[in-house]
């Protein structure tokens, strides 16, 4: 049961009692020479793990470039309108303990009216993904802790199966033990019997002896007797 403890106290370690707030600010990024306004977020957890999440979210805004290492998407879908000639970039940075990730666009290249109206839901889009990228972290946690909580169950089943299977061999065994007292009791009774016919057939080999060592003489003695006769 070692691993299971060892498995409890790193499913523990991992849990947090602290719910992870999503912090969304305004943040200008330099692309391609340009300033582009947007907004960011640092999350906790591996900057390889939120690229790879933080890649699949962009892909459902739109189409995806990755020239340079900074993220460029066509064709946006942004709130309930697709906008076939605008552009958004987007970029991400981190370690192993936490990632910022950053969402935006250049002004001059978006028709005036619309910078609001997208720029808000750059927001928007930022903190859902923080969002999102959370709550698929806990998910995956849940998992992994029912993972281990079914192979819990599945071993709890098995040693109760295994202790049904031990007290029934215990019975028949006591079973079996009582039948071989009875047995051991029989056993010492027929050997007393034995032990005793065995000396009554010695005594008796001795008296037919004896009879017939007697009876022999009677008959030397008619014997003798017939010889006699004249």
């Amino acid at each position: 049961m070692n691993k299971f403890s060892f498995l409890l106290l790193c499913l523990c370690t991992g849990a947090s009692t602290f719910a992870q707030t999503v912090t969304v600010k305004s943040k200008s990024e330099k692309i391609n020479g340009a300033s582009s306004e947007g907004y960011a977020t640092t999350l906790e957890g591996k900057k390889i793990d939120v690229n790879t999440a933080w890649n699949k979210f962009l892909k459902d805004i739109g189409k995806v470039k990755n020239p340079g290492g900074i993220i460029t998407i066509t064709e946006p879908a942004v709130g309930a309108t697709v906008y076939p000639k605008g552009i958004l970039y987007a970029s991400i940075e981190g370690n192993d303990e936490n990632a910022t990730i950053w969402l935006g666009l250049n002004k001059e290249e978006w028709i005036v009216n619309d910078i609001e109206i997208v720029t808000k839901e750059i927001e928007k889009l930022v903190y859902r993904f923080g969002v999102k990228f959370y709550r698929d972290q806990i998910q995956k946690q849940i998992d992994e802790a029912q993972r281990a909580s079914d192979a819990v169950d599945r071993q709890k089943q098995r040693l109760t199966n295994q202790n049904k299977d031990l007290v029934n061999k215990l019975s028949n065994n006591e079973l079996q033990k009582i039948e071989l007292e009875k047995s051991l009791e029989a056993n010492k009774l027929d050997h007393f019997v034995l032990l005793q016919k065995i000396a009554n057939n010695n005594n008796s080999q001795d008296s037919v002896a004896n009879a017939g060592v007697q009876i022999k003489k009677v008959v030397e003695l008619h014997k003798e007797r017939q010889r006699k006769v004249n």
